[in-house]
């Protein structure tokens, strides 16, 4: 019973403490840094905040989804198979959920993040299939991501777009390349030391706390993104990838809810050192969240968040640095 409740605490609180830790190591690692090598601060170029959602875009998804989802309740299997049927609606609805969800205010956006807002709309739509269909849940949600290149469902066609979301960011990136070269010391180099407090933290605290190898090796790459994060699981034998998805996305949506508030408090003012341990500590949500609201630190978001992925795999993928983590996890 003990072990059980430690099985299910671990994975948020080490989401909560593991990120704050990892935001205030890249945070003041960068600052440190700076004043070693002495780098003048200099203004980033100003970026556009995003636009958003449109209500012609809102009402397109949304009639995209009652047209499929009445057609998938007529005609199970009107495009061969039912998770290829059931694919327009649980896609359109997921993307309704996250318009509907981006444009609530931000009080609200605190406690209901718009990548919850996703997650719950999904899973209402397939709630309600099921018990229309007389399928059930999980078997609609069973369809949701198959794996299957021929059979495949929406959550495989939102996985496929993993790969174009970090190279959208060489974009931003690239306008502010003269920024990122004078500072480059202090992001490679507290980007690599956040990666290895992140992993070893993990690992020695799953040790302290007792928690079995299987379950901590999962937890390993929380602060890394998905993408990258289920590729390092994969070189870890006894890990779960359910479990990393899991721990990812966890420490995404606390970092993207608290990091604006953190940084402040940790006095982190400047973009660099903002988006650096943003990146390096919440990913893809956290530098959606900081974007949003400072443009200016997308870009050291950007690469942050792509040389976090980077260095972590290649860490993992080090056997000495491997069976190092394997042998404080036990």
């Amino acid at each position: 019973m003990i072990y059980e409740i430690k099985a299910f605490c671990f994975p948020f609180f080490s989401a909560v403490g593991g990120w704050l830790a990892t935001l205030s190591v890249a945070g003041y690692t960068a600052l440190a840094i700076r004043k070693i090598v002495k780098t003048e601060m200099i203004a980033a170029e100003p970026m556009p905040k995003p636009s958003p959602f449109s209500k012609f875009e809102v009402w397109t998804w949304t009639g995209i989804f009652l047209a499929s989802f009445i057609s998938a309740l007529l005609y199970p299997t009107a495009l061969g198979t039912n998770a290829r049927t059931c694919l327009p609606f649980l896609l359109a609805v997921t993307v309704l959920g996250y318009m509907v969800g981006s444009g609530f205010p931000s009080d609200i956006k605190m406690v209901f993040h718009p990548i919850i807002c996703c997650a719950l709309s999904a899973d209402l739509a397939a709630l309600a299939f099921g018990y229309l269909s007389k399928s059930g849940v999980d078997a609609v949600l069973g369809y949701y991501l198959t794996k299957v290149s021929f059979n495949p469902g929406a959550g495989d066609i939102l996985m496929a777009f993993l790969g174009s979301v970090i190279i959208s960011f060489a974009f931003s990136m690239f306008k502010q390349r003269k920024l990122v070269k004078r500072h480059a010391t202090e992001i490679f180099v507290s980007v690599i030391i956040s990666s290895l407090f992140s992993l070893y933290s993990t690992a020695l605290i799953g040790r302290l706390v007792g928690l079995k190898p299987a379950l901590t090796v999962s937890i390993l790459p929380k602060c890394i993104t998905l993408a990258l994060a289920l590729s390092i699981a994969s070189l870890f034998e006894d890990a779960n990838a359910s479990i990393t998805g899991a721990a990812v996305v966890l420490t995404g949506l606390v970092g993207a809810n608290f990091v604006l508030m953190m940084l402040d408090k940790l006095r982190l003012n400047d973009p660099i050192a903002r988006g650096i341990a943003t990146a390096s500590s919440s990913h893809g949500f956290g530098t959606a969240a900081l974007s949003a609201k400072e443009p200016e630190a997308l870009p050291f978001c950007a690469i942050a968040y792509a040389l976090t992925g980077i260095s972590g795999t290649l860490i993992c993928s080090v056997p000495a640095f491997r069976h190092s983590l394997l042998l404080i996890v036990g």
